[in-house]
């Protein structure tokens, strides 16, 4: 009998599996749009429900900040509580961490297919690895090695300002806030940011995957578009990288990271990523990844109840 039920809630899917201290049950993955929920509560409701499952724990990896046992996701209207979560599906236990830490918890336990290496490097097999999400937002997490254990952080970096780059650029920049005055990254370096960024550029609306198309069509405007996604993406991360020295790699995820993966390094990414003067040989050596499995998160609820790690509870 499952003992644990996992849960990956972004903005616009929640991912859901059942699983043993020995790992996911297999057959018991599922993915659930959003829109189709009024919250978290009754989606799981109804998961357990159509397998008739009575799991003992949650974890539950979520698109926003903890805090006392609740969560509000950040792009999506969903006050998270953990005694409702506990009402609503007979859980004794439940353990709420950020979706970014999540998914530094399960690096330890991905298959070899389910990473893409986009640059080797050197990597410290000691050093903390940072794992930034790109999709409907961006968030980082960094997961620290502790003797046998990582120790993963939680982060909302993501709505930390934009850097100085290009005049170019900054005038992008500085047109952003007339919509969000505090001009945080993922205003820009998400799917829906990608989109704004375009916009602001062309006065164009167009979602991710038709800009990539534009560009493989050898489209002009939209290769200028994710030039500067490119480059401000290796600026912001390489700041990131750089302020945790994470030596032990850096990991791409989420669906917007898939969508433009092939295109980052042509298009400037690496260049703006190392530029950090006397430590761009620091830069040089940390490895790039992609991470292809879209049920991480769920892995790394896993490895986190796994490891026995308890924070408060509610």
């Amino acid at each position: 009998m499952a003992e644990w039920l996992l849960a990956d809630v972004g903005a616009s899917h929640t991912r859901v599996a059942l699983a043993t201290p020995a790992g996911l049950v297999p057959g018991t993955a599922q993915t659930f749009q959003n829109a189709g929920f009024p919250g978290l509560a009754p989606l799981l409701a109804d998961y357990l429900a159509a397998r008739e499952a009575l799991p003992t724990t949650l974890c539950a990896g979520v698109a926003g900040p903890v805090s006392s046992g609740t969560a509000q996701l950040t792009n999506l209207d969903w006050f998270i509580d953990s005694r409702v979560l506990r009402n609503a599906t007979g859980v004794s236990e439940v353990h709420l961490l950020n979706d970014l830490q999540a998914q530094a918890w399960a690096l330890d336990d991905l298959a070899p297919e389910s990473v893409l290496q986009l640059v080797s490097g050197a990597p410290d097999p000691l050093g903390p690895r940072l794992v930034m999400g790109l999709g409907t937002g961006s968030n980082i997490a960094v997961a620290h090695r502790l003797g046998p254990r990582p120790f993963v952080p939680p982060s909302e970096a993501g709505h930390s300002s934009l850097p100085h780059m290009d005049e170019a650029t900054n005038a992008l920049i500085s047109a952003l806030a007339t919509d969000i005055p505090h001009k945080p990254y993922e205003a820009l370096l998400s799917g829906p940011g990608l989109t704004r960024l375009h916009r602001l550029r062309t006065g164009t609306v167009l979602p991710p995957p038709e800009i990539v198309n534009a560009h493989v069509r050898g489209e002009a405007a939209a290769t200028a578009t994710l030039r500067v996604f490119a480059r401000l993406l290796g600026t912001v991360l390489g700041n990131l990288a750089l302020s945790h020295m994470a030596t032990g790699g850096v990991f791409l995820i989420g669906g917007t990271a898939r969508t433009l993966a092939a295109h980052l390094l042509s298009l400037g990414m690496r260049d703006c990523f190392t530029a950090k003067g006397p430590y761009t040989e620091i830069l040089l050596a940390m490895p790039l990844t992609l991470i292809i499995d879209d049920h991480a998160a769920v892995t790394g609820c896993a490895h986190y109840l796994r490891q026995g790690t308890r924070p408060e509870t509610r």
